[in-house]
Parts: structure tokens; C-alpha cells; sequence
């Protein structure tokens, strides 16, 4: 069984072994992810160079996302590298106290527009959450607070308001910098971290595009105000990201799992990929094993429909890095046995808008309710198999293309495989049956099974798809009629 649902690693530290970055390729990541919130520059250039040269020796696409750091709204620094804060003591944010003068009395802040944008009354929080601020003043550049819930507190911790409604830009004079740095690595997807609305993503697409990057864009959903535009944002990008930290802060997490489903389903219904991420088994930056809560956790976001589920420090900077990718995998696979994951009604009620979508559509529903074994799309962009991925089902979509960028694209795709395949010849009869002789030399299909291939009448033309045949392995393919 194929595993449907993609893995999203972050590199780091702890994958910086070309025989650990190795492995953990070996154990089922399809993506790689750069944090560009840490690391040189030379750093990211290096991981991406290894990471193709691993993929290449492997036969295998990776795909590669570069995520963006965006606004820092961060504590400095303390003197003495932490302080604990008693609960009802008063503590101050200070927009002009040096970075290093940090003490049990206050510290100072990396965003410096924090004072204008709170108002007495309001809730802060520190540190996801972990300790709890509130507002009792505001004096120049001075936010005067009294703390709520007490703890321990070291340096460079994030600070939210609960609620959203900080005005810091999703795109800071460093990201802008990173994109020219993402485009420059040909990274396949740009991660946009914070956005507010729309015109975020579409300010980081068109950035990306002028510094020459083709990579796909994803919208990390992370604030309060982004679930106002939701609908636009994920309209206006590629994929989405549940980034469950920052967002469960600032909408309490009581309100995350029903935002969480609510994501993933909205972007399944508008053709768009959904990761899900953060915590999905941070227990393993430092165990073998994970929790049975983590467990579930992953498993119910694979039944929801989610394409990818992402490690962060469990890979990036853990002690298990290999480990955790292979629990993930191992816990994907469960979840994907189960038959709630394997039968859709998407869109089956829906108007179709183009010959591609109805040829997708068919297929997926003639092959759920048919002995197909395999789905052969010959793709030039993956659009066709992106299209099919939306629908529930336990078949594996092979998405056959000569382009390598496509490829690595569809790596992030539910229930997508990537297949390097050149078109060689000009008769269709010919194309078709190179395409079956293909998976059959991959072991992908056996004589005498059922399969499904699409294509265009025309070859590399995109969004031409408009040929849906249903084919048994070993039987002669007629020609097809011409136009």
C-alpha cells in the first residue's frame, strides 16, 4: 500500500549528514522544508545542493519549500538569560530598552510598533502562550502590564495578542531579501508567514516572479485576522498552512480543531494543497517513540483530508530525526486504511469548469467504483493530478511528465506519485502504450490489471487534458481516432 498523505521535513542541524539526510528520504519524506528563521544563507544553499544530489541517488523528487521567517514580534534579550515571572508582579515591554538589558522588571521588544498597537485591557502572550500578560497602561514606548500567568521566561520569546490585530507587515525587508535568495535556489514552494489578507500572497507571488522563482506559493494561517479572508487568501495561493502555534494562541485553543478542519476542507474545495503542522510529535525532538495523543493527532488530520502533515524541530533539531519520519509514516499509512479516507462525494453534485476538471472528475469516480489498480496522468503542469487528489480514494494517481519542476511539485499532492516520462513518440497509439510499459518496468502495475490514463490530444500543450481510457494491462490499445 502506498502511502497517500506527504511528508514535509525540516532540515536543520540535525539532518546535516548527508547519510541522515539520506535515511530520512529513505523513510518517506517527500519535502524538504528551509526555515529561513534560522540558518545562513550558505546553510540553505548547501541543504538544497545535498538534498537533490540525495533525491538523484535515490531516484526519487523531493520537492523543496523555503519558509519565510516574517515579522519578528519577539522579547529581547535578558541580562542573565532568563527571569521568572511571579504572577500579579508588574513587567514592562519596553520598544526602546537595548537588546541586552532584559531584567524580572521588564525587556525590551523587537517590534517596535507594539505600543501603538495595544490598548489597556488588552492580553498578551508569551512564549505560545506559556505566560499571560495583561495591559495596564501604555506611556510612550512603554507597554506597563501585570502578569497573569507567571513562569519562566528566556530570551527572544514570540509575543501575541490575544485576538490578533497586531498591524506588523507580512513581509519584512529580510523576506524580501529570502525570496530573492528562494528564487535563486529554485525552491518549489515559498511559504508567506503571517499573512492578513490576500493581497499578502499576491504581493509575495508577484516578488517571487520578478526575481525569477516559478515555485508555488503557500499561505502559513497563523493569525487571528487572516481567518477574516480566508476564503481570499487560500483563493490566492497555492496551498495552505495550518500553522497551528502562533494560531492557537491567538485564537484560543478551543477554537483551533474546528478552524483546523474547516481549512483543510476549504482548500480541498478549492483545488488547493493543506499542510497541517506544528507539534505534531514534539515529543520526539527528544524520545524514540511518540505519544498516543500525537498519534491520534496526525491520524484524524489524515482522515480530515489533509495532504501533508510537517515535522519541524523533530527533524530539524531532534534527536530522532529518523525515527520520527517513520512513525509519521507508519501512523499516515493507519490512518489511510481506514475506508472514510478512501470514498469521496466531492463535488459530486458540482458544475464542472473546464474539459480538464471533468476529465479528472470522472476518472476519480469510474475508478473508485471500478477493480482499477493504478491512475496514469500524463501531465505537463500536474494540474490534471492535482485536480484528481481532491477526491477521496485509496487508487494511486501517477503523474507521468518530463519536466523535473512538476515533478517535484506533485510531491506535496495526496495520493500523487511522481513519474519521469518524454513523450517519444507522435502517434498516440505509441505514447499510450510506452506510458503502460512504463509502470509496468516500475513494478507499478502487473499484466491483467485495470488502469486509467488521461492525457491531451495534443502533447506539450498544458490544459489540454481531454482523453480518459480505461485500459487492462496486456491487451492490445486501439488507435484512437484523430481529428
Amino acid at each position: 500500500m502506498l502511502r497517500r498523505t506527504k511528508i514535509l521535513a525540516t532540515l536543520g542541524p540535525a539532518t546535516d549528514a548527508p547519510k541522515i539526510l539520506e535515511a530520512i528520504i529513505r523513510a518517506g519524506v517527500d519535502v524538504v522544508r528551509l526555515n529561513f528563521s534560522h540558518g545562513t544563507e550558505e546553510e540553505h544553499r548547501t541543504r538544497v545542493k545535498l538534498v537533490r544530489e540525495c533525491a538523484t541517488s535515490q531516484g526519487r523528487a523531493i520537492g523543496v519549500l523555503a519558509d519565510l521567517q516574517g515579522p519578528k514580534i519577539r522579547t529581547h534579550r535578558f541580562r542573565a538569560g532568563r527571569v521568572f515571572l511571579q504572577e500579579g508582579a508588574p513587567f514592562i515591554l519596553d520598544a526602546d530598552m537595548a537588546p541586552d538589558a532584559g531584567t524580572v522588571e521588564g525587556v525590551g521588544i523587537t517590534y517596535k510598533a507594539l505600543p501603538q498597537d495595544v490598548q489597556v485591557g488588552d492580553t498578551l502572550l508569551l512564549d505560545d502562550g506559556r505566560l499571560v500578560l495583561v495591559v495596564e497602561d501604555v506611556i510612550g514606548p512603554q507597554v506597563i502590564c501585570r502578569v497573569w500567568v507567571g513562569g519562566e521566561l528566556s530570551d527572544k520569546k514570540g509575543i501575541n495578542r490575544q485576538g490578533g490585530g497586531l498591524s506588523a507587515p507580512a513581509l519584512t525587508h529580510k523576506d524580501r531579501e529570502d525570496i530573492r535568495t528562494a528564487a535563486e535556489l529554485g525552491v518549489d514552494y515559498l511559504a508567506i508567514s503571517f499573512p492578513r489578507s490576500a493581497d499578502d500572497v499576491l504581493e509575495a507571488r508577484a516578488l517571487l516572479r520578478a526575481a525569477g522563482g516559478h515555485g508555488a506559493i503557500v499561505s502559513k494561517i497563523e493569525r487571528a485576522e487572516a481567518l477574516n479572508d480566508l476564503e481570499g487568501i487560500v483563493k490566492a495561493s497555492d496551498a495552505v498552512m495550518i500553522a497551528r502555534g502562533d494560531l492557537g494562541v491567538e485564537i484560543g485553543d478551543a477554537e483551533l480543531p474546528g478552524v483546523q478542519k474547516r481549512i483543510i476542507r476549504m482548500a480541498r474545495d478549492m483545488n488547493r494543497v493543506s499542510i497541517t503542522a506544528t507539534q505534531m510529535m514534539e515529543s520526539m525532538i527528544k524520545n524514540p517513540t511518540p505519544t498516543r495523543a500525537e498519534v491520534l493527532d496526525i491520524a484524524n488530520a489524515v482522515m480530515d483530508g489533509t495532504d501533508a502533515v510537517m515535522l519541524s524541530a523533530e527533524t530539524a533539531a531532534g534527536s530522532y530525526p529518523v525515527q520520527a519520519v517513520q512513525a509519521m509514516a507508519r501512523i499516515c499509512l493507519g490512518a489511510e486504511r481506514q475506508r472514510e479516507t478512501q470514498r469521496s462525494k466531492h463535488r459530486i453534485d458540482s458544475h464542472f469548469e473546464s474539459v480538464g476538471e471533468a476529465i479528472a472528475m470522472a476518472t476519480m469516480y469510474t475508478a473508485n467504483h471500478m477493480d482499477v489498480s493504478a491512475i496514469v496522468a500524463l501531465t505537463e503542469t500536474g494540474f490534471t493530478p492535482l485536480l484528481m487528489s481532491r477526491i477521496r480514494s485509496g487508487i494511486p494517481i501517477f503523474s507521468l511528465t518530463r519536466h523535473e519542476a512538476t515533478r517535484r511539485r506533485v510531491t506535496l499532492y495526496r495520493g500523487v506519485y511522481p513519474v519521469r516520462f518524454d513523450v517519444k513518440y507522435d502517434n498516440p497509439t505509441l505514447v499510450i502504450q510506452d506510458a503502460i510499459d512504463t509502470m509496468l518496468n516500475r513494478g507499478a502495475v502487473r499484466e491483467g490489471d485495470l488502469v486509467i490514463l488521461t492525457k491531451g490530444d495534443f502533447t506539450g500543450i498544458s490544459g489540454r487534458t481531454n482523453v480518459m481510457k480505461i485500459i487492462r494491462v496486456g491487451d492490445p490499445i486501439f488507435p484512437e481516432e484523430q481529428e
